[in-house]
């Protein structure tokens, strides 16, 4: 599923359930919720037997590498919040849009392949939302999300979306990954 499928499919009239998430603060640490869909979610994984603390971690660092700066790659497997890990991607030497934009996609379902399938408690939550869609409703975000408020009248119709929501589709590609494993 991709935004232009699930445009055209609603515009033909069929409906989806969604699940909207933004932000990665739990209210009850012990409880997990929809807030594990963040890529700042602190959920450790391992990728070749290199450490990341969170998706966003990943996600730099493959950046770095794709680019081939090692200076950053190293600061960014030590930076202790996503935050920073996400401020230093900004200072890849190198970036090149276009080559990003052809892998970026493909590293975020990684990422969150590792960490969904490392977390027994996430693998669980991820595959109760069955077939829903999965929407990163962030009002700041067009990229990764809708670029739309939860709270926004317009948000049930991926019409009115104005963002791609890449997050929603690549936990969604990790989600049916997960499921074909069963």
């Amino acid at each position: 599923m991709d935004l232009l499928k699930l445009r055209e499919q609603y515009r033909s009239g069929k409906r989806y359930k969604y699940i909207y998430f933004w932000g990665h603060v739990e209210k009850q640490p012990s409880i997990i919720t929809k807030s594990c869909f963040s890529q700042w979610y602190p959920s450790h994984f391992e990728v070749d037997n290199i450490y990341y603390p969170t998706a966003e971690h990943y996600m730099m660092a493959e950046k770095a590498r794709l680019f081939g700066d090692e200076e950053i790659l190293s600061k960014i497997l030590t930076a202790n919040s996503p935050g920073l890990a996400k401020s230093l991607g900004r200072q890849v030497k190198g970036f090149i849009p276009d080559i990003w934009d052809a892998h970026c996609f493909n590293i975020v379902i990684n990422g969150n392949f590792a960490k969904f399938s490392q977390n027994p408690k996430l693998t669980d939550f991820i595959l109760s939302t069955k077939q829903r869609i999965l929407v990163e409703a962030s009002p700041v975000d067009k990229i990764w999300g809708i670029g739309l408020s939860m709270d926004d009248p317009n948000i049930d119709n991926p019409l009115m979306w104005r963002g791609k929501n890449l997050l929603g589709f690549a936990l969604m590609n990790v989600r049916q990954q997960l499921q074909e494993k069963l």
